[in-house]
């Protein structure tokens, strides 16, 4: 089954309907669902899909000019080429009316042990191909070398490309297409558990509950997430000692250079250098605190994906245990009663996708163009008039900078109901923000609803919006 990607399925279309040449770099991380984009997009068209892999330049020439006869010409699949250029040339030979799509997928492998490779394509481009009906899809999951070698000016493809396309997680809507059975609760702890990947949200039988699908991925020392994330690290990662070690420090909370080298043992630069490989791989981003981003100091380095931090939250803890054959149980003891906690920045994530998604539709009464967070201080008073400081963040900030207004929001993923006392903190800290801006809108996100005392307190300023509101915008 296919889900969702329609945006991306458009752009790809829309390269293959020119007359002429045509090209579009694919890039994202692992197992994000590049592959299966492109082969849902060729699927009914005549295409030539290779995967170059770690085998040197020679096999990957012998590999890509096995698969292009196997299409092109079978009676002479077998047949052996001294170079790149006579594959090349063969494909420009059989060239037609009917149109055909070449795909060079993780072309770093190949890219990086054939230096000559990039401006072999680059010369082919420009000038045997630039009339023809062929369609180049170069796809890879080294985001640095797609964006540093394939994308950038000193590319020898630069300026050659018709569109780019980096493939990202699925949002937590498009996520519950794969569990439409699923409670909006369980298509939230769906969608936390599995980051939105493809390749997980795949794995999950909608067919069996919430529960039973956790357990056998993850709890089960034969499921496949189960050692996932040192899977992927190994084969990203040279040394992934103290790459676990910083990502473990991130999952457990310290987002800060200083207190993950602190607790890593290791000097800043070093660290900082992990964190750098982390972020070109797409598993790490670092976070601005919204309207104060020029302070390098109010950074945060986050995991991007929710699935890593789900995974180093409880199965290290428990491998022995899942070894023994008793995941399961474990599951049940600790694991599903603490999910809701889990959840709570998964949730602020969802709603801030929410924000903006409802923002730039101008259902706020502006036009908010970006969203994110903001942490600082506050200045409160106790009862004796004694002055003191607490740290204070704000879950939800959306920005509409063309007429200086703001929408800013609370986050609870929680049994209980959100009351008046978190509504008063959130306006309260309202006056963290920069006075330029002014608050156009108060919104409270609630798994479990919100008091009546809530309901009669909010005005038309507020907004009080529901799980069930967030998966479809039309529920009142």
């Amino acid at each position: 089954m296919f889900f969702g990607r329609e945006r991306e399925l458009q752009l790809l279309e829309e390269v293959y309907r020119k007359q002429t040449f045509g090209m579009t770099v694919v890039y994202g991380r692992r197992r994000i669902g590049k592959s299966t984009l492109i082969s849902e997009f060729i699927r009914n068209k005549k295409a030539v899909f290779y995967t170059a892999t770690k085998v040197g330049a020679v096999r990957n020439r012998e590999l890509f000019a096995r698969q292009v006869l196997s299409v092109l010409d079978p009676a002479y699949a077998d047949a052996v080429f001294p170079s790149i250029e006579n594959i090349l040339d063969i494909i420009t030979g059989r060239l037609g009316e009917e149109k055909l799509v070449l795909v060079i997928d993780e072309l770093p492998y190949w890219a990086e042990k054939d230096e000559a490779l990039l401006s072999v394509l680059q010369k082919y481009i420009d000038s045997d191909w630039a009339d023809k009906k062929l369609m180049l899809i170069l796809c890879g999951s080294t985001l640095s070398f797609m964006e540093n070698k394939i994308l950038s000016e000193k590319s020898p493809l630069f300026g050659r490309r018709d569109s780019q396309i980096k493939l990202q997680a699925f949002s937590y809507r498009d996520s519950a297409l794969f569990v439409p059975g699923y409670s909006a609760e369980d298509k939230a702890l769906c969608y936390g558990v599995t980051g939105g990947v493809a390749k997980y949200l795949a794995l999950f039988n909608p067919e069996q509950d919430l529960d039973s699908n956790i357990k056998r991925l993850f709890f089960s020392n034969g499921g496949y997430l189960f050692d996932e994330p040192r899977n992927l690290l190994s084969q990203e990662f040279s040394d992934i000692t103290l790459v676990n070690n910083v990502i473990e420090q991130i999952a457990s909370g310290e987002n800060t250079l200083n207190t993950i080298a602190g607790k890593v043992k290791e000097k800043e630069p070093t660290v900082l250098y992990s964190l750098e490989k982390l972020m070109e791989t797409g598993l790490v981003e670092r976070r601005r605190c919204m309207t104060d981003e020029k302070n390098k100091k109010k950074s945060q380095y986050v995991l991007r994906d929710s699935m890593f931090k789900f995974w180093y939250a409880f199965i290290p803890k428990a491998y022995s245990v899942i070894e023994m054959g008793r995941g399961g149980l474990y599951y049940d003891t600790v694991v599903k009663p603490s999910l809701h906690a889990f959840m709570g920045s998964v949730f602020e994530e969802m709603c801030r996708y929410y924000t903006l998604e409802q923002g730039v539709q101008g259902k706020f009464g502006n036009f908010v163009t970006e969203v994110g967070m903001y942490w600082g201080q506050e200045q409160l008073e106790d009862k004796d008039g004694r002055k003191y400081q607490q740290s204070a963040d704000i879950d939800v900030v959306g920005l509409s900078d063309s007429d200086r207004t703001a929408v800013i929001g609370e986050c609870k993923f929680k049994n209980e109901k959100t009351d008046c006392g978190i509504y008063e903190t959130l306006r309260r800290r309202a006056s963290l923000l920069p006075s330029r801006y002014r608050i156009q809108k108060y919104l409270l996100f609630s798994l479990a609803g919100f008091t009546k005392g809530l309901e009669a307190m909010a005005g038309p300023e507020t907004e009080l919006i529901t799980l069930d509101m967030m998966f479809d915008p039309g529920v009142e």
